[in-house]
């Protein structure tokens, strides 16, 4: 079993930077985050290949978040500028043992509170 520890949520200004990161227990293909607001369903955010060369981004993020990952540690990050009231929310990294880019994920971190504050 995979275990997904997340860590760099917070409180910040709007117009700051928070940057996220992923570490996983041992090596998986395909990982990516997703966001979920108070009373909205899920959403994603970003997904990045094995080897980083492959991304993806939610039109909502792009141009302020940059997906990338380290292999040798097993982690991934999600530097977040830019950042916008509407950003607020419990943040989610997820990886696959299987697909290397997008979901479906088989294992989830336990999701971290971001608050942007106006």
């Amino acid at each position: 079993q995979v275990q997904l520890g997340e860590s760099g949520g917070g409180l910040v200004q709007t117009g700051g930077s928070l940057r996220r990161s992923c570490a996983a227990s041992e090596r998986t293909l395909g990982m990516g985050w997703f966001r979920q607001a108070p009373g909205k369903e899920r959403e994603f955010v970003a997904t990045i290949s094995w080897s980083g060369g492959s991304t993806a981004y939610a039109d909502s993020v792009k141009g302020r978040f940059t997906i990338s990952r380290d292999n040798v540690r097993n982690t991934m990050y999600l530097p977040m500028n830019s950042l916008k009231p509407e950003d607020t929310a419990v943040y989610f990294c997820a990886a696959s043992r299987h697909v290397n880019l997008g979901g479906p994920y088989d294992y989830w971190g336990q999701g971290t509170q971001v608050t942007v504050s106006s």
